[in-house]
């Protein structure tokens, strides 16, 4: 994450960003349109409600363009700390879009159910549904892997949202099929919980995302590796205050060691440095801020 500390966007930043959002946009695009018409042309409930899911996955395609575009901007006298909190932000645009394709999908299929449900050819939407679900296997492939180079919640949430929606046309896929060999029911039955689904990752996308805008800490886990590596650097006797916190994304450390008091400001200098390079290294984190104080001293 050395490109976020200098806020210095390079070139292979740029592409990796531009590549995650043609993908994601221009596969999701594919996937509502041909969802919209299979649904239409077969009444299919379950069907219906992946259909209303790719299509909100096509409003958050158009959030992430913009929102992208601005957390790679430099640091300005509005945003000293930069803008990397327009990540989670959109994060949580893509978790009200999808929480509210759960909603029509429910809907929808609590309507067919009450109805009774309905029998219909199969060939075409399950041919649809088996495009689909390959299509998504391949964009959370991309898009996660993108994202682990990045560090990106934004692309994370993505693509845990692509590999729910595999899971998701899968059950609108057994709902359609059952429609016809088990009982008219099964289908609208499908759609809830192809629903149920949707609703699930919306709330662990919601709540990820949420931390990260809220300035919430680190994990006891990643606290405890954070101390080790500092006491981990020669010279360093121990760590007696740490605090942490996300600005978006990205950690901030700020931490007090105890160094012997009787060299010199150099030296002292030098171990705090390394404990700030040491720790900076950590893929979670952005920044980190060391305080320097005798062996004997405690705050």
């Amino acid at each position: 994450m050395r490109w976020v500390r200098e806020f210095t966007p390079q070139p292979e930043i740029s592409r990796l960003y531009r590549k995650a959002l043609f993908v994601t946009l221009g596969g999701n695009l594919f996937l509502a349109a041909m969802k919209i018409v299979a649904a239409s042309v077969s009444g299919s409930a379950a069907l219906f409600a992946d259909a209303a899911n790719s299509s909100s996955d096509v409003v958050y395609s158009l959030f992430m363009v913009v929102g992208l575009w601005m957390a790679q901007r430099p640091p300005d006298l509005s945003h000293p700390q930069g803008h990397r909190r327009f990540e989670p932000l959109v994060g949580l645009m893509v978790t009200a879009s999808m929480a509210l394709a759960g909603y029509l999908a429910i809907r929808n299929a609590i309507e067919r159910f009450l109805s009774g449900g309905s029998q219909f050819e199969i060939g075409f939407p399950l041919a649809v549904l088996f495009l689909a679900a390959c299509v998504k296997v391949g964009m959370f492939l991309v898009i996660r892997r993108i994202a682990f180079r990045l560090s990106s919640p934004t692309l994370n949430t993505t693509a845990q949202d692509n590999l729910s929606d595999v899971l998701t046309s899968a059950a609108a896929a057994v709902g359609t099929a059952g429609a016809t060999f088990i009982h008219p029911l099964a289908d609208p039955i499908a759609g809830v919980l192809v629903s149920i689904w949707i609703f699930r990752a919306a709330f662990l996308a919601g709540k990820e995302n949420l931390g990260f805008l809220t300035g919430a800490g680190a994990s006891s886990a990643l606290r405890e590796q954070i101390v080790a590596v500092a006491e981990g650097v020669p010279g360093v006797q121990r760590v007696h205050h740490t605090m942490t916190d996300y600005a978006g994304p990205g950690l901030i450390v700020d931490l007090h060691i105890n160094v012997n008091g009787e060299m010199t400001l150099n030296e002292a200098h030098r171990i705090a440095d390394e404990v700030i390079g040491r720790l900076e290294d950590l893929p979670e984190v952005d920044r980190a801020y060391v305080h320097i104080e005798p062996h004997d001293w405690e705050d």
